[in-house]
């Protein structure tokens, strides 16, 4: 079985004409939604570490 690459590239272009590409809205919008969820994922995460970093100095009697 020989790998024909003409018959790779004709089979990748096939297979690309049936993808769904999204609309510059939908890109946009999920963009702006995954900034969003880092903003926020980002914020959680701090406090999570502030009140975690308070107990341990707690617990280990750190001043």
């Amino acid at each position: 079985m020989a790998f024909s690459p003409f018959k790779f590239l004709q089979e990748v272009r096939t297979e690309t004409s049936k993808v769904t590409w999204p609309s510059r809205r939908e890109t946009t919008i999920t963009t702006i939604m995954v900034f969003v969820m880092v903003a926020l994922a980002s914020i959680f995460f701090f406090f999570a570490d502030q009140i975690i970093r308070l107990f341990i100095t707690f617990l280990l009697g750190i001043h």
